[in-house]
C-alpha cells in the first residue's frame, strides 16, 4: 500500500473487523471513523496528520 496521506484516509474502504492491535492498521474501521469525523469538524493539514497518529495509537 505504501504511504498514505491523512487526507486520505477517510476515503479507504475499512476492514471487516477491528485487529485491536497496540498501532491500529490504517484500514481499521475505528481509524477511518475517527478520521471522518476529523474531516467533517474541519481539520486539515497538520490537524490531520496528528489526528492520524493518535487514532491509530488509541
Amino acid at each position: 500500500m505504501g504511504k498514505i496521506k491523512a487526507k486520505n484516509v477517510s476515503g479507504l474502504k475499512p476492514k471487516k473487523k477491528c485487529c485491536r492491535k497496540k498501532t491500529r492498521c490504517l484500514k481499521c474501521p475505528v481509524v477511518i471513523m475517527r478520521m471522518k469525523k476529523l474531516e467533517d469538524q474541519g481539520a486539515s493539514g497538520k490537524e490531520l496528520k496528528k489526528g492520524l497518529e493518535k487514532a491509530r495509537a488509541a
